[in-house]
């Protein structure tokens, strides 16, 4: 098993925003994580990335408790974080957006990584001296994943990728994540609906209220 999540729990605020959430992903696994908006789908991701803190609950990755790795070591572990926002640097060019990981990450070969990304997404390439403000939030889009890809080698975490996309840049979005099959990743993919290629998923976890509400195998 590469990730599990038991029990966890997580105070944002006064709000408790997970109730004892338990998932397991195992490695090249395609997981499916789902729920309304507001369900707790975002704090998931954010507790393995060590962006809130848990207050109760174990996570751990590959046999490694993830409370003991500080939140600047987790991209040494493989992980990439795609979130809903985002967060590129605007000033910042489409090749250098994807590179800033490596430039915080000695143990990552910017380079290498970038020219993978050129030919999982050969559309990057082409608008790659352009800066992150140019760009329509799908191509923002494109980027963030570019950008996680750069670190995540073992699994990404891709908040909403498709919320407020286009259809068509949906769905090449949702032909490069079945594309990331062959790169042997985990994937963890929130959605609010499961309306982009539910196939691909070997598992789907449904959240609500930041409790486990169902899971079963997507062949199912």
């Amino acid at each position: 098993m590469l990730l599990q999540l038991n029990d966890v729990e997580v105070m944002i605020g006064s709000v408790q925003a997970l109730r004892g959430f338990s998932m397991t992903v195992d490695a090249s696994e395609m997981t499916a994580l789902a729920g309304r908006n507001g369900a707790g789908k975002t704090t998931v991701m954010r507790s393995i990335m060590g962006l809130v803190k848990t207050t109760g609950g174990s996570l751990s990755f590959d046999g490694e408790d993830l409370a003991k790795v500080p939140v600047h070591h987790r991209a040494r572990l493989g992980i990439g974080y795609m979130p809903e926002d985002r967060a590129l640097v605007p000033e910042l060019t489409v090749a250098e957006n994807i590179l800033l990981p490596s430039w915080v990450t000695p143990t990552i070969d910017g380079p290498k990584r970038l020219k993978q990304v050129w030919e999982i997404m050969p559309e990057l390439y082409g608008m790659k001296d352009r800066r992150a403000l140019q760009l329509s939030g799908g191509q923002q889009k494109m980027v963030a994943l570019g950008r996680a890809l750069t670190v995540g080698t073992r699994l990404l975490l891709l908040d909403e990728p498709f919320e407020g996309v286009a259809p068509a840049l949906a769905q090449r979005l949702a032909d490069v994540i079945a594309e990331l099959r062959k790169e042997k990743l985990a994937v963890i993919l929130s959605q609010s609906e499961l309306n982009h290629a539910f196939s691909l998923f070997d598992s789907e976890w449904i959240i609500e209220r930041g409790s486990n509400a169902a899971s079963r195998e997507a062949a199912e």
